[in-house]
């Protein structure tokens, strides 16, 4: 939870950094595609008021645009927009940056041995959860 809350700590004090939810949802949907609103519920276990106010501020944003579900229907789902991309990567290479800061006093076997406790972990959340992250 530390890391999570903290995070902006080891990133640039620089503006424009997308809040933590508008992080995690364009990653889902980077990870799947355009997500719905039903599907990003399904997801993250979220009920659709929170999302709605959640995809309202990114579509402010500019983060994301709606496209119509290619199944048809009235439904619409949520595609990243360029400018999403670049931030979403800006951001991703701010954190990544700023743990490698935080790890650079760290042995190698230690970061690797980080590594694979938080994998695990994750993956155990997961399964509890019963909602696993897509993952390549």
């Amino acid at each position: 939870m530390l890391l999570g809350r903290y995070l902006h700590l080891l990133a640039s004090r620089g503006g424009g950094r997308l809040d933590r939810s508008a992080y995690t949802l364009l990653s889902r949907i980077r990870a799947e595609g355009p997500m719905s609103i039903g599907g990003l519920s399904d997801a993250f276990g979220l009920d659709a008021s929170t999302l709605n106010r959640q995809t309202a501020a990114m579509l402010r944003a500019g983060v994301v645009e709606r496209i119509p579900d290619p199944e048809g229907g009235i439904a619409r789902r949520f595609a990243i927009t360029p400018e999403g991309e670049r931030r979403l990567d800006s951001d991703r290479a701010e954190n990544v940056n700023g743990l490698a800061r935080l790890l650079d006093a760290w042995t190698p076997g230690e970061a690797a041995q980080l590594a694979d406790s938080l994998g695990r972990l994750n993956r155990d959340i997961e399964r509890l959860d019963g909602r696993p992250w897509p993952r390549d």
